[in-house]
Parts: C-alpha cells; structure tokens; sequence
C-alpha cells in the first residue's frame, strides 16, 4: 500500500493547529504528518508535538516557500500533500485530494473551496493567477492559489525546489503544467481563515500580488 505523508506549513497558529492536525490523523489513508514550524513566537510548535505530529523548527521565518522547501530532504513518500494550518478540522477533507493521486486520476490534485463567507478583494491576485494558467493550458481553473495539494513523488519532484512567500502555489501548477502533469482541481468543503476588507486584508492580498507578479517574471525569464 502506497505511503501518505502530509505536510503543514505553519506560522502562528496555536489556535487551530491542534484541531488541524486531529482532522488529518482521522485520514485512514495518511502514515505521516510532519508541521514545519516557521519561526512562530507563540506555542505553534509545543502543540503540534503533543498532538503527535514530528516537527521541524525553523529560524528566523522563511515564508510558506521556504518552508516547503525545508521540508523536502525529509520526505520519501509515495504521496506528499501540503495543508494550510489554518483548516481546523476540515483539514479532515484531504481524503478527497489523496484518493486521485492513489488511484492514478490525476499527478496533481488541487482542493476548490466554496465561496468564501463574506467579501475579500476584488479578484486582482486570483485573476492574474487564472489567466497565467490559462496560458499554461488549464482553462478552468476555479483555485489557482489553492495551497491544499495532494501529488504523486515524482510530481514533486518535477515542481521543486518551490519558489518563496505567496506565489508557491502559482509556480507549482506552471511547472506541473508545462511538463505535462494531469492536474485537477477537487471541490471539497474546507475553510480557512478569511481576510476581509479591511487594512490587515489589503495588505495581505498586496503582498500576495506582488509575490505572484514575481513568480511570473522568474518564470518567464527562466524560458529566454
């Protein structure tokens, strides 16, 4: 039987993390779940140990990227699947990412979220993401910033080292695209936490948008 291992990137997240990792260890299919602690200040990492996930500490942060990057010298999995810390126990929603890849449908599966509950930004980062895909022929992308993945070993490797902060997600589903991976995108139930219309939100997404611009412009310098 074919090896799970789940990975979750986090950062400041003593209030979900436990409940996260709870959801996931619910998964039949999962043997390993490793939390890459990235430079939290607060019991991020103390928590995810007692609810029985190994962990790898870093310092100073490294961002989402750099953390996923971490992690890889650790991972001899079959199947590797990266989850948000924030998903609380509808990380339990995983299943329906890893069963794709188990069987065979799919390299790459990618989890769709149901619209969000109340208003974010007006769609300028996850458009610009759409339309990049679109162009490395996934027309109907509906989560081109999805960071809850599900792959196969050899999908990984061909989509690594990750590129740094936001734009990870983005540069993973290029690169499994233009070497010809079957990716998919899974319609699952999972939340998050939402950023709003307010300054914290702004500039989240700002940061956003300015991460994926230069996930583009690496990409495409790459290519010349």
């Amino acid at each position: 039987m074919p090896n799970v291992t789940v990975v979750v990137p986090a950062y400041n997240e003593e209030k979900r993390i436990v409940s996260t990792i709870e959801a996931i260890r619910d998964i039949p299919l999962v043997d390993q779940i490793i939390v890459v602690n990235d430079g939290s200040s607060d019991n991020t990492s103390t928590l995810a140990r007692k609810a029985g996930a190994e962990v790898i500490d870093l310092q100073p942060n490294r961002g989402k990227g750099g953390a996923m990057n971490a992690v890889l010298p650790r991972l001899n999995a079959d199947v590797i699947v990266f989850l948000d810390a924030d998903l609380g126990y509808s990380a339990g929603e995983a299943a329906k990412l890893i069963e794709p890849v188990l069987t065979g449908s799919c390299d790459l599966a990618i989890a769709a979220f149901p619209p969000p509950s109340k208003k974010g930004g007006f769609g300028l980062v996850k458009g610009t993401a759409a339309r990049a895909l679109r162009r490395a022929g996934m027309s109907d992308s509906t989560a081109p910033l999805s960071g809850q993945r599900a792959m196969t070993a050899a999908a990984l490797k061909a989509v690594t080292p990750f590129h740094e902060a936001y734009g990870v997600e983005l540069g993973m589903t290029i690169r499994a695209l233009e070497q010809g991976l079957r990716v998919l995108e899974i319609p699952t139930t999972m939340t998050h936490n939402e950023t709003g219309r307010d300054l914290q939100g702004f500039l989240h997404r700002g940061r956003q948008f300015l991460n994926v611009l230069q996930v583009l412009r690496e990409m495409r310098r790459v290519k010349r």
